[in-house]
């Protein structure tokens, strides 16, 4: 297939274009890369990208990477009227819930007007299907867990969930007037390696090793649902098949883990103690997040893996030997 990512730069999506390239298709990756986070950890992923095709032997005119900012139509447009996809996976996205307390702005221009945007110049060219990466964030204030998909979804508590919610409506709306087929994942707290530093894994093991305190939110009993970055491409890859008209799947590891037990196990994989600075919940945070994947695994045979265990032994080790650190 001819398939178009947008945030290719991201953490999910370096990951997802490799995958999507390895099983041979061609893939057109776009990306603004904004300065939101260090924009050398962008580049990096860039070129693992260029790294991985060249190790797999992997045929170089089958990727094709882009700086477009879907925040301008007319870049949009004339993109994809070019390349001509198959299948578009819609990552790119102003992330971060804490950030969007301060800078709300930048998630109706990133989030909301730029899948207009890409929605817009789909219908236009007659792309039919768009596979959204949105959020668990969307769930809110619903306390009964597991959080199912047919959940009441009207309560998000941050503008980051509410434009992730606002960017499902608007995939709704387009796959009633103009057919275009949507798959909907809402993804669990994702970590792994070349994760994204503004996340609890990132923070917590690069502050344990640097000895400096880490803020410990509603003395540690939060909640997440922590899902394997290898996990999630699964379920962005299995998506590729079904013609579904539209419909919504959680992705996520099916589990909880407490924060402190969360922190315990990154204490015991770095081999330090954390220093940890008691603060209250803080606003736009969610208490837990847990994911039943009974529709994923239904519909589209998804099936996580990875323990939070093994998984953050895995990114442990990548945080080591990409910042060059011996214990």
């Amino acid at each position: 297939m001819r398939i178009v990512v947008t945030g290719s730069a991201g953490f999910i999506g370096s990951h997802l274009v490799a995958k999507l390239l390895k099983e041979g298709h061609i893939v057109a990756g776009i990306d603004n890369l904004n300065s939101y986070y260090d924009t050398k950890l962008k580049d990096d992923r860039l070129k693992n990208i260029s790294d991985f095709i060249e190790q797999k032997n992997i045929n170089m005119k089958n990727y094709s990477f882009e700086k477009i900012d879907l925040k301008f139509f007319p870049e949009v447009y004339n993109f994809l009227s070019s390349f001509r996809p198959d299948v578009i996976y819609h990552l790119a996205a102003q992330a971060g819930v804490r950030y969007s307390l301060e800078n709300p702005h930048s998630y109706i221009d990133n989030n909301l007007n730029a899948t207009v945007n890409l929605l817009e110049s789909s219908a236009q060219l007659d792309i039919n299907k768009i596979i959204f990466a949105s959020s668990s964030s969307v769930y809110g204030t619903n306390d009964k867990v597991p959080f199912k998909e047919d959940m009441v979804t009207d309560t998000p508590v941050s503008t980051y969930a509410a434009s992730k919610k606002s960017c499902e409506l608007l995939c709704f709306a387009y796959h009633n007037l103009y057919k275009i087929n949507f798959n909907i994942l809402r993804l669990f707290t994702v970590y792994g390696p070349w994760g994204r530093p503004d996340m609890a894994p990132f923070i917590f093991t690069k502050s344990i090793i640097d000895r400096q305190a880490i803020s410990v939110f509603n003395k540690g009993e939060m909640k997440r649902d922590f899902t394997y970055i290898d996990d999630v491409v699964d379920g962005f890859v299995l998506c590729l098949d079904n013609n579904y008209g539209y419909e919504i799947f959680n992705i996520g590891n099916g589990k909880t883990v407490e924060l402190k037990e969360f922190i315990r196990i990154t204490e015991d994989l770095v081999g330090i103690k954390a220093n940890k600075n008691y603060q209250p919940n803080q606003k736009g945070d969610v208490l837990q997040t847990f994911s039943s994947t009974k529709k994923a695994k239904d519909m589209i045979g998804y099936e996580p893996k990875f323990t939070i265990e093994k998984g953050m032994e895995f990114f442990v080790n990548w945080y080591l030997d990409y910042y060059k650190i011996s214990l």
